[in-house]
């Protein structure tokens, strides 16, 4: 074989190997770019499916909140009003007040009586100081003597239904509400509450209600 013939011969069989490794490498590229797509289709396969699972349903969500309503309701724009001027009075944040204010609204409504004179009350007697007690031996928010109405605690109350603000709100506007109803009025219903029926100058009465009437002025004015 001539010399021409032999690196004809070297020449074509070295193109032959180069392109059948090009051809290997091509095939090799998209193969692994054929596992990437693959993969990140079935990533993204899989972070849509978590979302999705993750977002309520429509059924769900209402009921959650049909159950929050139930726990904790909107407070009426009074008690909002109320519960800032509270709030900013005793340096007292919003949200650890917020139980306090959500009772009352519903003792309020189950007893007939005004939730803004709850709070009034509840001021007047305790400076929403829930673990307060008299030397008389009243107790709580609204300042109740556990010895005179154990009939009055709620059946939901827990271990020291007294000092605990909650029952203890429910627990005073029962007090309160058979107090106007025994005197037949608000004002001397007060002074039955506050033990002093025999004040002919109505001191505690008259003080809850200037209570009220302060607070119903942020009520007024955030309107």
């Amino acid at each position: 074989m001539s010399a021409t013939l032999t690196n004809r011969f070297l020449f074509a069989r070295k193109a032959h190997a180069l392109l059948h490794f090009l051809h290997l490498d091509l095939m090799l590229a998209g193969l692994l770019a054929g596992i990437a797509l693959t993969n990140l289709v079935s990533h993204r396969v899989e972070l849509v499916a978590s979302f999705n699972a993750a977002l309520p349903t429509q059924s769900s969500s209402v009921e959650v909140a049909t159950a929050d309503d139930q726990l904790h309701p909107k407070l009426t724009p009074p008690m909002r009003a109320a519960l800032d001027s509270v709030a900013r009075r005793y340096r007292v944040s919003n949200q650890a007040l917020l139980p306090i204010f959500e009772a009352a609204q519903v003792a309020g409504l189950e007893r007939n009586i005004d939730p803004v004179l709850l709070i009034a009350v509840i001021s007047v007697e305790s400076s929403f100081n829930p673990y307060s007690q008299s030397v008389m031996g009243a107790q709580g928010l609204m300042q109740v003597i556990p010895r005179f109405h154990q009939d009055k605690i709620p059946e939901w109350a827990g271990a020291q239904p007294f000092l605990d603000p909650v029952s203890n709100v429910h627990i005073g506007a029962h007090v309160l509400q058979e107090a106007i109803r025994h005197q037949g009025n608000l004002m001397m219903g007060l002074q039955q509450y506050a033990g002093a029926l025999d004040d002919e100058a109505m001191g505690y009465a008259n003080k809850v209600v200037a209570e009220k009437q302060r607070l119903m002025q942020f009520v007024r004015r955030d309107a």
